[in-house]
């Protein structure tokens, strides 16, 4: 019983070291990260949009991500135009329209995979829910697509490369996706009868 207690205390003394030894490597990496995607933008030659410095937003970009930690999701938007604001506000726009876009095809993928979606009675339904899916996916994600700093260069031919960068909770997001996908197999007039598996597709996002 004695060796048994030691074994414990042992155990329990070796716990915090272990843990923060674990730590100290996680952040090293972190800071590693960190460093390398600043070198990288720099080289490219961009710039921060706004009164921030490039290092204290993406400094600040990562530190969110990590406290979201799983649940935390970036997305980019890229676009090019004559001006930054204008480059901004298309980035935004394009990354909003590839999210939905993305949630599209992750769920026609599994339809097609997962329920028989070919045949002549089913087929046109669910292309009807995909376009509508897509589009009210679009309409929902929006508010949950936090901008998180913007970055811009100037390219040859004098226009404005511009890349926004968002972080989205995935907790929120997949209730978006949910929101849309129940207005759009009501719009669609998809059988109600795959209702649960169409919902455990959207549930699962963008992992299979």
């Amino acid at each position: 019983m004695k060796k048994v207690i030691f074994a414990l205390l042992a155990i329990a003394f070796l716990l915090p070291t272990y843990a923060g030894a674990e730590n100290k490597q996680l952040e090293k990496a972190r800071k590693k990260e960190l460093t390398a995607k600043l070198k990288e933008f720099k080289k490219g030659k961009w710039q921060a949009l706004g009164s921030r410095t490039l290092e204290y937003s993406l400094a600040n970009h990562y530190d969110r991500l990590n406290t979201l930690g799983e649940d935390g999701h970036e997305v980019e938007g890229i676009a090019t135009s004559k001006s930054k604001n204008v480059g901004k506000q298309a980035a935004i726009n394009n990354a909003v329209i590839t999210y939905a876009q993305e949630a599209g095809s992750t769920l026609q993928g599994r339809v097609v995979s997962d329920i028989n979606s070919n045949a002549n009675d089913t087929a046109a339904e669910f292309d009807n829910l995909y376009a509508a899916y897509e589009r009210l996916v679009e309409k929902e994600i929006r508010n949950e697509m936090d901008p998180s700093f913007t970055i811009f260069r100037e390219n040859p031919d004098g226009t404005i490369e511009t890349r926004t960068y968002f972080i989205i909770a995935e907790s929120a997001a997949a209730k978006a996706r949910q929101r849309a996908l129940e207005a759009a197999m009501k719009e669609s007039g998809v059988a109600q009868k795959y209702a649960d598996q169409l919902s455990g597709f959207v549930k699962e996002g963008f992992n299979n």
